[in-house]
């Protein structure tokens, strides 16, 4: 197991390494930098003051170099400062990353437990009415549009029955535990829905093939009680492809909610890559990319290990 840990340990480290010379370089490729941003709210600029500020801030190094640099100081803790919101990198991410982390992991249980119990309960009799139910739900949910979704909500909810608030993370004046979790309820309502009907389909095919198995058999032959036969002999081993798919999916629900925390005004990792991004700034959407990358990376380990505590015949 820590030969395990160790050789993961440093494959993502590897892989953090490659990522951030190729999202430093993609990002210092794009057009315009934040001289050019500055010259353009103060056209009187000479082009001594340019090439000054230029040298200041290294953007008159080869890209290599700069990267060096970045990464020297990234090691040491310090991921430069934000450039449109003048503070450092940290201090901007810490609290989009905490508002992502109360959306996503809410929404990520709140749709891994419906789609074991919606896909369970539809393979248990394939072809029946509760099955082709589940079924309609779970295409329902893939094909609606994430960002109509939202505003059905909003229009019946907040703007209708005045119920629950349209956006934002709290209300001024208050900021509560109760306040903040009752703006949370729509989008998290939103991104469990968008992803409950791609997992329960997932969980569904996995029960069917689980159920047809000659263990399965065996243990009905046995006598096993239908709960025993679902929970321990069928459950746990259809969760080894399913994991696969969660994993995969927790680590781009990081900062793929762009629509959702848009739609619901919410100041999540998400929203604060594309604004950075837009705004050519280069340290953010940096910082925050790799945060995303670190995810999907941790998420993948924690796959793995699920995989062995699963079936214990999997080596890891």
């Amino acid at each position: 197991m820590k030969r395990f840990l160790l050789a993961r340990t440093g494959q993502a480290a590897l892989v953090l390494l490659v990522m951030s010379f190729v999202i430093y370089s993609l990002i210092g490729l794009m057009p315009g930098d934040p001289i050019d941003i500055m010259i353009a709210s103060n056209p009187g600029a000479t082009p001594e003051v340019v090439a000054h500020l230029r040298a200041i801030y290294g953007l008159d190094q080869p890209i290599v170099l700069r990267y060096a640099h970045w990464l020297f100081a990234a090691l040491h803790g310090d991921f430069g400062y934000s450039r449109t919101h003048s503070q450092p990198v940290m201090v901007v991410l810490l609290p989009a990353l905490w508002q992502t982390c109360k959306l996503m992991l809410t929404s990520f249980i709140l749709s891994v437990a419906l789609a074991f119990l919606l896909g369970v309960l539809a393979a248990l009799k394939p072809g029946g009415i509760l099955d082709a139910i589940v079924s309609l739900f779970a295409f329902a949910g893939i094909s609606v549009p994430v960002f109509w979704l939202a505003l059905v909500f909003i229009l019946i909810f907040a703007v209708t029955l005045h119920a629950l608030p349209a956006s934002g993370i709290s209300t001024v004046g208050d900021g509560g535990f109760v306040d903040q979790a009752r703006h949370l309820i729509l989008p998290v309502t939103t991104l469990a829905l968008a992803n409950t009907g791609q997992f329960t389909r997932f969980v569904r095919a996995a029960m069917i093939e689980t159920l047809r198995m000659d263990h399965v058999r065996t243990a009905r032959a046995k006598g096993a009680g239908e709960g025993r036969i679902v929970l321990i002999h069928a459950l746990r081993n259809a969760m080894i492809p399913v994991v696969t798919v969660m994993a995969l999916s927790f680590g781009g629900l990081f900062s793929g909610a762009l629509i959702t925390e848009t739609m619901f005004a919410q100041p999540g990792m998400g929203k604060m890559i594309y604004d950075a991004i837009l705004g050519n700034d280069f340290n953010l959407a940096l910082t925050g990319l790799l945060f995303a990358t670190l995810v999907t990376l941790i998420s993948n380990l924690l796959a793995d290990l699920a995989y062995g505590w699963l079936d214990p015949r999997i080596s890891l």
